[in-house]
């Protein structure tokens, strides 16, 4: 769905050649993925522009929204799930950490009190940790990474693996990604970072697991140009871009 554009440059003011590009795969909204099965639709993460991303991609039904962490690029958009309360007549079914749990109450107050105005969203929160759950007929494996000191949760979808804010992976929580035919990995830019992985780390990781598939996201307009940097990967990694569809 989106692919992520966290730099710490005011993109108002940015006039680097990326912002300029006529290239859409350099057009990138906050980073977010959509995971469809035959009957279960759920989102990984609701960012800011996740009202335009789902009529973006059409979605109609969805089924759960499934949190990373509770950084306001990954949370923001959760007041939108309104219009599927309405569709669907249900509350939306959410999958997170005692952390991001904490944090979505303080930032959605309304949605959780007692005496709810009319039409606000309708929301159920399931907690989670690192046990495996269901939502639906989709298996999900929580994966523990740090970005910096912040306990951050990947996912592993069968053989599809999502992991975005990140700067260190510990031993036990890489064995969970091993075996994976797909990654998505965060790779933010060329310099290093306090949080994130750089271009070259992200490479090493996907080396290191012999992932044959992987797909770098929330990138940095300072990573450089997507036709560029993607020509320059190692065979079998590449840029994601928004739109992006993956078929396992």
């Amino acid at each position: 769905m989106g692919t992520g554009t966290s730099s710490g440059v005011p993109m108002i003011a940015c006039e680097c050649e990326v912002c300029r590009s006529t290239d859409p795969r350099d057009n990138r909204l906050r980073s977010s993925i959509l995971v469809e099965s035959a009957t279960t639709s759920l989102v990984v993460d609701t960012t800011p522009d996740f009202r335009y991303q789902m009529l973006r991609a059409r979605v109609m039904k969805l089924d759960g929204i499934v949190f990373t962490h509770p950084h306001k690029d990954h949370i923001a958009g959760l007041d939108d799930v309104r219009a599927y309360n309405y569709f669907s007549k249900q509350p939306m079914q959410i999958f997170a950490n005692e952390m991001t749990q904490m944090n979505i109450i303080r930032e959605f107050p309304y949605a959780f009190a007692e005496s709810k105005y009319p039409g606000v969203p309708e929301i159920h929160i399931n907690p989670i940790d690192l046990e495996p759950f269901e939502l639906g007929d989709i298996s999900i494996i929580p994966i523990l990474v740090w970005h910096m000191r912040m306990p951050v949760l990947g996912f592993r979808f069968g053989d599809f693996t999502y992991i975005t804010d990140a700067n260190r992976i510990d031993a036990a929580e890489m064995d969970k990604i091993r075996g994976s035919s797909h990654l998505v990995l965060n790779a933010l830019r060329h310099e290093k970072h306090i949080s994130h992985f750089t271009l070259a780390e992200a490479i090493e990781i996907v080396q290191e697991l012999q992932v044959p598939n992987a797909w770098f996201t929330h990138i940095s307009h300072q990573l450089g140009l997507h036709k560029e940097i993607d020509a320059s990967l190692p065979a079998g990694i590449h840029l994601a871009y928004d739109g992006l569809k993956l078929h396992l």
